[in-house]
């Protein structure tokens, strides 16, 4: 008899989305299944996608019409079905390939079975399988993963029906790894079957005397979610094996170690190869020691001398959460054991703050960009968040105390609160928040029966997502609910590791928090903090009393011990940090610019730990943290407004001692606002360099106009040479210089006097004990032996008759920088034709090759490693500049766009003019640009000059931060250096002394 379709209205409220297919398929159905279509439509309401469990229930109906017709006329069954089939497309295509298996829908839902249970179970699957050995690794694993298949969908009918399905997560999740670990122990009853052979039995590859294998102790551990006991519905499930003879008469070690490896590969077979019923997970063995270099299966011994020699820090955050899965249980207990002490000093070992920053950092490494936003896992606010923060805690609070030594993450939460190291409060909220999101998690997952992370993007999924998950009945609400929790999460670190810290201070009381000084610095020291206890005392200094200040920073103080411990050096960013509010006070602009500016305050922290140079003039300058509010405050100032506030500086200030020391400060001013710069990347090396160089040539005009008011009879200028000529400075370089002088109205003999009193007068009120500065004029004709200041027609007769090569050379970089404009034009006149010859002889440019021989030689410091030295080593500034002077020398004459001072520039056009390849040129200008920037980045971070790179780790790793490299980055720096210096010496051997470079080992 035909029934009448369902009214649109009904199925519509019952949450159908194609309602005319929907009406078309459940009169059909119930039609010829023999019930009511009302009756169906109202069963199939609970599912989470009716539109879904309809279409899979009439599949099913096709292929299996009387197992089907007495589901739905079973009211609970119809439920059960409803449920499953309408959250799960995975397990519909379960029961279309094993129809037998839909009688399971019939049995009431159940608690998940104990892991004894599950295993016993599934043994005893494999144990029932009847197959000669050909046959019995394909038939065992099917019939394994048909009842492991069948207890999943028990367990998630389960799960489906339970009322909140926040609280029955830990149940659920618990059920799942007690499932897999039955599995893992069905397959390794399956694998010695396999590999078992009885006496009379021919050899075969693969096989062993059954005494052997009996005699042949495996043991399963289970690591990552599987070890805690909170597993997915489809996960890897992450394994390490370990082996030993129970008699070594009847089985030698080596022996055994040969047979378990080839159990452990036939039980990961058994489960994850591809066959009739679908693998069930991949067994995931890559934690072991060496991961997948490492042997598959080691005896106990190798493994703890492995973990006692060789692990680093991070293989002991995944031993964290080890236990013992299956196999044999007293190895797997004495492998646990052995382990345990090792994971629980872990946090004392050296290494282990960088591994701590590299743990942070792998929250959302190689996360594609597009996913960022719909990652439930990794994604900013997910759940390796809230791991990350419990597993810290953990590593550091668990040396001394065995009550958190939990493996599961919520477990671990609960201790932390019990014991006074997090608040009852926030441990509560984030337990509430990770069960959600796991909840989420496993919604997707059981979907299509896949490893998924992903939040779907479609309104219409995520619909579906939020009736199979019960937290919400539309996609606005669920996504609403999820954004809230990402936002909650996204605070968890600092609620929960650096908050508590100001308890330990009682700058914050905290419902539940008893954390102690000695723990607070335990918990300082495993973030980085050389000297904890230290900046446990900065802490409480900083957020002590009742004052605005104090109350502002108690507020920020979390926020900002995490940023500060992101940086190279914390200690010295929070003593800074501390001298800074001190000086600054109760300055409304600096505490409304920590209240409500993040990005100044994070900036602020950020330079702090990582420059001891920009920290110490920082402190002298205090109010210069207001630029951090605005990143284009921190733009190099073109050289007119230097030269117009030294302009308003002379007309306000009269004396020369003060005129200068107004000057000095604003010399002082400018080098930090571009030390800022550098170290917050908003200028290039070349920016940096012009900018430095201005800020140089500013500095000498304003002090030479201030010591030559009035008419003194002749004219002088300062002529930049050097990296100061080609506007190249690094920061805290000295200034190459050389001065000239022409007598206008005064004899000689005045005049010269005239001019090295200028001199002299120059050099003092440059002087800067906060800041040094050096004019070093050793340039000039004769070097050092030769008088600090000439005329012009001193220089002009000097260069006639007397000039060597190397002198030519030096004026490339001469460049007028300060004084008399028209004396400045007719020195370049004459340097240029020093510099630009009409010709040069072979002689001398062989005599240049030999002076560069002899600085190699005879310059370099003893004991310096020439591939190490930023501006006298292989492949570094030096060689470069003289390759590019080189070329100025032999054709700049011909060559007009070689008349510059820059070496880039010069570069650039030696590419253009067709002297040099561009590929080389291309060389030749990252070695320039890497050891300009180290060279800076080296000042930055010791807050002294020097020329060579460090071999010492710490040091390396805050010049790679200056430089932009993420944490843990010493090794990368030093290896790109030499690298791009290697390829660098290369180009500058073949093109420089025109011969092969020698072949040298690979360095870095």
């Amino acid at each position: 008899m035909t029934r009448t379709a369902p009214t649109l209205g009904a199925l519509a409220r019952a949450g159908f989305d194609d309602l005319d297919l929907a009406a078309t398929n459940s009169a059909e159905l119930a039609d010829a299944a023999g019930i009511e279509p009302e009756a169906l439509v109202d069963a199939l309401g609970a599912a989470a996608d009716p539109d879904q469990a309809l279409l899979e229930l009439r599949r099913l109906h096709e292929r299996a019409p009387e197992s089907v017709a007495a589901i739905v006329h079973d009211p609970a069954a119809l439920d059960r079905a409803a449920r499953l089939l309408g959250a799960s497309r995975g397990f519909a295509e379960f029961f279309l390939r094993n129809l037998d298996e839909l009688d399971l829908l019939h049995a009431p839902p159940a608690a998940p079975p104990s892991a004894e249970q599950a295993a016993s179970e599934l043994v005893a699957v494999a144990a029932s399988v009847d197959a000669s050995v050909s046959e019995l690794a394909d038939a065992g694993a099917r019939a394994l993963r048909v009842r492991y298949r069948r207890l999943l969908a028990a367990l998630a009918i389960w799960d489906l029906t339970r009322s909140d399905a926040v609280d029955a997560l830990d149940t659920a999740a618990a059920g799942l790894a007690d499932l897999a670990g039955g599995a893992i122990e069905a397959a390794l009853h399956l694998a010695r079957r396999l590999a078992g052979r009885e006496a009379g039995e021919p050899a075969a590859p693969g096989r062993y005397p059954t005494t052997e294998v009996a005699a042949t102790r495996l043991a399963v551990i289970g690591m990552g979610k599987a070890g805690a006991r909170e597993l997915n519905y489809v996960s890897d499930v992450d394994v390490i094996f370990v082996a030993e003879s129970a008699d070594e008469e009847v089985v030698p070690t080596a022996r055994a170690l040969e047979i378990a490896t080839k159990l452990a590969m036939a039980m990961m077979r058994a489960i994850g190869e591809p066959g009739i019923e679908p693998p069930l997970w991949e067994v995931d063995p890559n934690l072991r020691p060496e991961g997948k270099d490492g042997a598959l299966v080691r005896t106990l011994e190798s493994h703890l001398q492995y973990y006692d020699r060789w692990a680093k820090s991070w293989e002991f955050q995944a031993l964290l959460k080890a236990r013992p899965l299956a196999g044999d249980p007293g190895l797997g207990a004495r492998y646990a054991a052995g382990v345990a002490p090792k994971v629980w000093s872990s946090s004392s070992r050296e290494g282990f703050v960088e591994s701590v920053q590299r743990m942070r950092e792998r929250v959302t490494d190689h996360i594609p960009s597009d996913e960022v936003d719909v990652q439930l896992k990794l994604g900013p606010g997910g759940l390796r968040d809230i791991e990350f923060t419990v597993q810290l805690l953990q590593l550091v609070h668990g040396a001394t105390d065995e009550a958190i030594r939990q493996a599961g993450t919520l477990p671990a939460l609960t201790a932390l609160a019990e014991h006074g190291y997090v608040g009852r409060e926030e441990a509560a909220e984030f337990s509430r928040d990770y069960r959600l999101l796991r909840v989420l998690e496993h919604r997707l997952q059981l979907a299509r029966l896949r490893r998924t992370h992903l939040m779907p993007r479609d309104d219409a999924e995520r619909r579906v997502l939020a009736r199979a998950s019960g937290l919400a009945r539309t996609s606005g609400e669920l996504t609403e609910i999820w954004q809230a929790t990402r936002r909650r999460v996204r605070g968890l670190h600092e609620r929960l590791f650096y908050r508590p810290l100001l308890s330990a201070v009682a700058a914050l009381p905290a419902d539940g928090l008893e954390l102690t000084s000695a723990q607070a610095e335990a918990r300082l020291a495993a973030i980085g903090f050389q000297d904890p206890r230290g900046a446990l005392a900065h802490i409480a200094a900083l957020t002590a009393g009742v004052s605005r200040r104090a109350t502002i920073q108690r507020h920020l103080m979390p926020v900002l011990i995490s940023w500060f411990a992101g940086g190279a050096d914390p200690d010295y960013g929070l003593l800074a940090f501390r001298r800074i509010s001190d000086a600054l006070g109760t300055t409304h602009w600096y505490l409304r610019l920590l209240r409500d500016s993040s990005d100044a305050a994070s900036r602020l922290t950020r330079v702090l730990s990582g420059s001891r140079f920009a920290g110490e003039l920082l402190e002298r300058i205090p109010e210069a943290v207001a630029w951090l509010e605005d990143v284009d405050e921190l733009r190099p100032r073109p050289l007119s407004a230097l030269r117009e506030e030294g302009d308003a500086v002379l007309a306000r200030h009269g004396e020369l001692d003060a005129a200068a020391k107004v000057i000095r400060a604003m010399r002082r001013r400018e080098v930090l606002r571009l030390a800022l710069a550098a170290i917050l990347d908003v200028c290039t090396v070349e920016e940096l360099g012009h900018g430095l160089s201005d800020v140089v040539e500013a500095h000498l005009e304003s002090l030479l106009r201030a010591i030559r008011r009035g008419d003194d009879g002749i004219e002088f200028a300062v002529i930049g040479m050097g990296r100061f000529g080609g506007r190249e400075l690094g920061i805290a370089s000295d200034a190459d210089i050389l001065y000239v002088y022409r007598a206008t109205t005064a004899e000689p003999d005045a005049a010269h006097t005239r001019a090295l009193k200028i001199v002299s007068e120059l050099v003092r009120t440059s002087e800067d004990a906060r800041l040094p500065f050096e004019l070093d004029a050793g340039l000039r004709p004769e070097g050092r032996n030769g008088v600090v200041a000439r005329s012009l027609e001193a220089y002009r007769a000097y260069y006639a008759r007397w000039s060597l090569t190397w002198e030519a050379q030096a004026l490339l970089r001469a460049r007028g920088v300060a004084g008399d404009s028209a004396l400045v034009a007719d020195f370049t006149e004459l340097a240029d034709t020093v510099r630009y010859p009409s010709g040069i002889a072979d002689q001398e440019v062989r005599e240049v090759k030999r002076i560069k021989a002899r600085v190699e030689n005879e310059r370099l410091p003893q004991g310096a490693d020439p591939t190490r030295h930023l501006k006298l080593g292989r492949g570094s500034l030096s060689d470069v500049e003289w390759f590019v002077q080189l070329i100025q020398l032999e054709h700049a004459a011909e060559v007009q766009a070689l008349r510059t001072t820059s070496t880039l520039d010069a570069l650039s056009a030696s590419v253009e003019a067709g002297l040099i390849d561009a590929s080389d040129a291309e060389t030749l200008r990252a070695a320039w640009i890497m050891a300009s920037r180290a060279r800076s980045a080296l000042t930055l971070w010791l807050d002294r000059t020097t020329d060579v790179l460090p071999v010492e780790r710490t040091q390396l790793e805050g010049i790679a931060r200056i430089m932009g490299y993420p944490p843990g980055s010493a090794t990368a720096l030093e290896h790109d250096y030499l690298a791009v210096t290697r390829r660098a010496r290369a180009v500058f051997e073949r093109g420089f002394y025109g011969v092969e470079p020698r072949r040298e080992p690979t360095v870095g």
